[in-house]
């Protein structure tokens, strides 16, 4: 019998979620836990299941509602029992748009706060547990090279979200110190075609995803607490 891989991927019913839960479920060794806000409207996420090699469960779960996290763990306890969570995923994340650091709405920065930053932290929290009872003992933050000092590709633009985003990226740096027995990354997307990155983006979300699962099953242990792009480039802080 093959090794089986579970997945727990959030924000799942569009962008590069969805695109995640497609292209894993082309091979039988993997197993998704795909979570959404509303699973009963995401249509295009229960349409993948028709032609699924590997498993497929939706689960509802709210990022912003720490209750909703906490309450999730036990179905999905029930779904991959003592296998545990090789790959957690903390895709979520919503962007305030071409606001500037002396230009912005203080209401919309705390309303982008709860997805981009203490979602995955919490999540990461409830979900110690099953990653640490996995074989890989993956933990993969999306983040963006919006949010590195060093690449600076954001300038003055979409101050708010690269902040959050900053902050994902030292939320990550800390979990790989606090838990070395995981492997904790960030990972950059790219720019891709989403309703995020507006079809402005040059990368094709086809594109993205296949180099973000190519990385994300290649990780070896001494990558934890670095910063990756979807092609396997480390990127500077």
């Amino acid at each position: 019998m093959s090794q089986k891989y579970a997945w727990l991927i959030t924000g799942t019913s569009r962008g590069i979620g969805l695109e995640l839960v497609r292209q894993l479920l082309t091979d039988s060794v993997n197993i998704i836990i795909a979570t959404c806000r509303n699973p009963q409207g995401a249509t295009a996420l229960h349409n993948l299941q028709n032609a699924a090699k590997g498993e497929l469960h939706i689960v509802r779960l709210d990022i912003t509602d720490e209750d909703s996290i906490n309450n999730s763990v036990g179905e999905v306890k029930e779904i991959v029992g003592d296998r545990g969570i090789d790959y957690l995923v903390n895709n979520a994340a919503v962007s305030n748009g071409l606001d500037t650091a002396f230009d912005f709405s203080v209401e919309a920065l705390k309303s982008i706060i709860p997805s981009n930053l203490i979602g995955p932290a919490l999540m990461s929290k409830a979900y110690l547990p099953l990653l640490l009872k996995s074989s890989r003992k993956a933990l993969v933050n999306i983040s963006s090279g919006l949010g590195s000092f060093k690449l600076n590709i954001g300038r003055a633009d979409y101050a708010t979200y690269c902040i959050t985003k900053a902050a994902l990226n030292m939320l990550t740096f800390k979990q790989a110190q606090a838990c070395p027995e995981i492997i904790a990354i960030v990972l950059c997307p790219g720019w891709v075609k989403t309703d995020m990155g507006t079809q402005e983006a040059p990368l094709e979300v086809e594109e993205s995803v296949a180099g973000i699962i190519k990385t994300v099953t290649s990780l070896q242990q001494s990558d934890s607490g670095r910063y990756w792009r979807y092609t396997g480039e480390e990127i500077p802080w």
